[in-house]
């Protein structure tokens, strides 16, 4: 079985893809001109228009975040740590807690 390579297009290319297709070319057209599926034009125009021109297609698994969103991300990280931290002080305490409880008591007799 033959398998297919995935063809990658750059960011340039698909956002002049994006203005063409903006500009009234249909995008069955544009898709036979430039030998690439309708799907990807189309998945290409919703990404411009949800994102912007700055935030569409950063490329290869590359997230675009905002600020806004980047804080966000590393504001959960460090919450997800500060708990975890917490329940192993809390299992360390519960150990303890046992292991003192369980000492005999001398008493100066």
């Amino acid at each position: 079985m033959i398998m297919k390579s995935r063809n990658r297009y750059d960011k340039t290319f698909k956002l002049e893809v994006v203005q063409r297709s903006f500009d009234g070319i249909p995008i069955k057209q544009l898709a036979s001109e430039l030998g690439i599926h309708p799907g990807n034009i189309s998945r290409w125009r919703k990404e411009f228009l949800d994102k912007g021109e700055n935030l569409s297609f950063p490329g290869n698994g590359i997230e675009a975040l905002t600020e806004e969103q980047k804080q966000i991300r590393r504001l959960e990280k460090e919450l997800a740590e500060s708990k975890l931290e917490t329940l192993i002080l809390k299992k360390a305490i519960r150990i303890f807690s046992r292991a003192t409880r369980s000492l005999p008591i001398h008493t100066n007799e």
